[in-house]
């Protein structure tokens, strides 16, 4: 009885390395793909106007402008 579960104790170890690597790649993909969007967003003309205003009204706050 003892070897069975240590049998099946090895085989789960071994069957769930896979799922390991499977799950890095699909956080890395999905990383990946939100890096992607969050480029697209800071590179467009109104993300830049609505952050320099963002920014411009904080500084402008903190330093009394």
């Amino acid at each position: 009885m003892k070897h069975t579960i240590t049998r099946a104790l090895v085989r789960v170890r071994q069957d769930d390395a896979g799922m390991t690597t499977a799950e890095y790649a699909v956080g890395t993909v999905a990383a990946a793909g939100f890096g992607g969007i969050l480029i697209k967003l800071l590179t467009s003309e109104e993300m830049r106007n609505a952050l320099w205003t963002l920014v411009s009204g904080a500084l402008s706050a903190f330093f009394g402008g």
